[in-house]
């Protein structure tokens, strides 16, 4: 199901009814699509009125040591005037064996939440442990000044279920299980990035239920809201007026307009990188293109060495955002062959619909993993999931197309990406969190809630029910 673009449009004032947003999130450096979500999302609300944006995250020393794929510091672009990014240290010493991480970032959340002149929207990216994080910080806070509007919003991914709850399932912990799923709930707004995502997690808490004896499916499939998530879709869409940058930056990297299949995303097994290599190597492209594999992940020194012989495949690893643009516009295809495997599944696709919104001439090829056919609205070639033969066959298409019905595909591809726009992911939040937000049974005054009179404790208001924003309409995949 693909859900309808609410009444928010890129670039329109909100009548924002708080003035602080912070987001607790796995920031840049990391290579992740959240991480940019939460980009898009600072950036949007200082656009809509938003006074200051708080991004709350992760020592750089702690990243390092972390094993996830990083960027080069001296690639992420600044963020704008309003935006400050926190990265607390670790409190307590050696004696405290865990949770040293955690007791700084909640103890920064107590302090910027003091420190907001007004209303604040607390936003977590993932579940565990950002949400257990974010109720502790806002709880605390609650029981010194019950006064300020202060609204939690809690995005799951797919990760958190796949990763988190289905292992403690498995392992027998449904008390670990549970704690996750309760965490969920006890934020005044809890959205899950694509229906597939409150799929998976209504799932998860049937099987837990059944086992622990508890309630929480219900109250999720009450409660749990569809938000997709922001991008930026003026940054993609401005490559059109700058054919001459596109061309630019390929000549810089040795590739030129319609001269190569791209993939560009985390480089893992559950992105299929390895199908498709098999699929180019048997297709009817293999001397007519080139294959770009862009990104960076666990599976790229595998990649690396199964291609290095091959003079017409290209293993890229990490790109600058200047360079992902351009690849994307300029490629002749696009390929994302996305599989489902245990430790991951594709829970919406962030990648896929920036290209999409990046236009230029190419198809993509995808499959219906998870969430993916929300993204790309069947405006793309689809095969199964894990058929290497079916993929060689969407390979083949694209060259029998010809440029003027891959032009139309991605015209139409373009067209419907528009709706995941930074600014309209953030109007519905702020909606959802503005339902949330009761101070002594009076509407927020406009301009924000902290104005001069006096106010009464804060309560969030009773649980709402909004399933009212989901349509039917969607493009048609061609096979």
């Amino acid at each position: 199901m693909v859900t309808d673009a609410p009444r928010f449009s890129a670039g329109e004032d909100l009548d924002v009814p708080f003035t602080n947003l912070i987001l607790l999130v796995r920031a840049d450096p990391i290579i992740c699509g959240h991480s940019t979500e939460a980009r898009n999302l600072a950036e949007a609300a200082l656009l809509s009125g938003f006074e200051k944006v708080d991004i709350v995250s992760y020592p750089l020393d702690l990243l390092r040591e972390s094993g996830l794929p990083l960027k080069p510091l001296d690639s992420i672009p600044p963020y704008s005037p309003g935006i400050e990014v926190h990265r607390p240290e670790p409190l307590g010493d050696y004696k405290v064996l865990d949770g040293r991480v955690s007791l700084g970032i909640s103890g920064l959340l107590v302090d910027l939440i003091g420190r907001a002149s007004g209303g604040v929207i607390v936003m977590d990216l993932y579940l565990v442990p950002h949400g257990q994080m974010v109720m502790n910080a806002v709880e605390a806070y609650r029981k010194h000044d019950p006064a300020k509007p202060v609204v939690t919003v809690a995005e799951a991914v797919g990760s958190d279920i796949t990763n988190v709850v289905s292992n403690a399932v498995e392992a027998g912990a449904l008390g670990a299980a549970q704690l996750v799923l309760q965490n969920m709930l006890d934020h005044d707004v809890p959205v899950a990035v694509s229906d597939f995502t409150k799929e998976m997690i209504l799932q998860a808490a049937a099987e837990v239920d059944a086992g622990a004896g508890s309630m929480l499916a219900p109250q999720l499939a009450e409660r749990v809201e569809v938000v997709y998530p922001a991008i930026d879709t003026a940054q993609y869409l401005e490559l059109a007026g700058d054919p001459r940058r596109t061309r630019g930056v390929l000549s810089r990297l040795g590739f030129e307009e319609d001269g190569y299949v791209l993939f560009l995303s985390r480089v893992a097994p559950a992105k299929g990188v390895d199908d498709l290599v098999a699929a180019f190597r048997a297709s009817s492209l293999r001397g007519r293109k080139q294959l770009v594999i862009a990104g960076a992940g666990p599976h790229l020194p595998e990649i690396r060495a199964m291609t290095a012989d091959e003079r017409d495949i290209h293993v890229l690893g990490s790109v600058s955002q200047e360079e992902k643009e351009a690849l994307m516009r300029g490629c002749f295809a696009y390929s994302l062959p996305s599989k489902p495997c245990p430790e991951f599944t594709e829970t919406f696709g962030i990648a896929l619909a920036e290209k999409m919104l990046a236009g230029g001439g190419g198809a993509v090829i995808t499959t219906r993993t998870g969430g993916i056919p929300e993204a790309t609205g069947g405006f793309c070639l689809e095969h199964e999931a894990g058929d290497v033969s079916g993929l060689r066959d969407c390979l083949n298409r694209t060259r029998s197309m010809g440029d003027g019905a891959r032009a139309l595909l991605a015209a139409q591809a373009q067209e419907f990406a528009k709706r995941f726009d930074k600014s309209v992911a953030l109007g519905r939040i702020v909606e959802l969190a503005s339902d949330c937000c009761q101070v002594c049974g009076d509407q927020v005054p406009d301009g924000g809630v902290g104005g001069d009179r006096a106010l009464a404790p804060f309560e969030p208001a009773p649980r709402l029910t909004r399933i009212d924003h989901h349509i039917r309409g969607r493009g048609a995949a061609i096979r």
